[in-house]
């Protein structure tokens, strides 16, 4: 199954330990990182049998091979969660968006809020744009305020993980969950609701 020759560099991507390193010396670094230096690859196994350990190819493009003594299955272990769970974090970013007009009247927001919290505690990050229509461009400070006023509203499952910028006729606000958010059952989405800003 190992059809790596002499001289030609690795075939495949998979690492090599133990007998699999086919080179006469190596550079050897021990358990604990610390250089034990150049020596011969019948020395380095020695060394890796007397420490109950593997002799694992970290660096094989280096001129000798830099090998290091650990326990390659835990090693391989570890490197696997590691793996999988940078691809499961991956797989869990997802970005929603509400779009709010700078005027909304209070049943509206509630509505957007509500969608916001949903997203957020379902564990998705939140892009909120207000669109600005005509002369409500000449005054950003109506969208920054809701903007505001939102992140305010739902700090409890989130936070701004990008301020309020504008963005041509928009202005945009990323909203991301706090790490773990637990669902509220059956809370009210807020006694008080807010007048409608002029």
């Amino acid at each position: 199954m190992q059809q790596t020759s002499d001289g030609g560099g690795p075939i495949s991507t998979e690492t090599r330990i133990n007998d699999r390193i086919r080179v006469p010396e190596v550079r050897l670094v021990g358990p604990n990182g610390e250089q034990v230096g150049i020596v011969r690859i019948e020395d380095a196994l020695r060394l890796a049998v007397e420490a109950d350990l593997d002799l694992v190819e970290v660096a094989p493009q280096a001129r000798p091979p830099v090998c290091k003594l650990m326990d390659y299955g835990k090693f391989k272990y570890e490197s696997d969660q590691k793996a999988r769970e940078s691809r499961r974090n991956q797989h869990l970013t997802v970005i929603k968006e509400q779009k709010l007009r700078p005027k909304i009247d209070p049943h509206d927001y509630e509505t957007k809020k509500g969608h916001v919290s949903r997203f957020l505690k379902a564990g998705n990050k939140v892009k909120v744009t207000i669109m600005f229509r005509g002369r409500e461009q000449s005054r950003p400070e109506l969208g920054f305020r809701l903007l505001q006023r939102l992140a305010e509203d739902v700090t409890e499952l989130g936070y701004v993980e990008s301020s309020p910028k504008q963005d041509g006729r928009n202005m945009i606000m990323v909203l991301a969950p706090h790490k773990q958010v637990k669902p509220t059952k059956g809370k009210p989405a807020g006694d008080d609701v807010p007048a409608e800003e002029e």
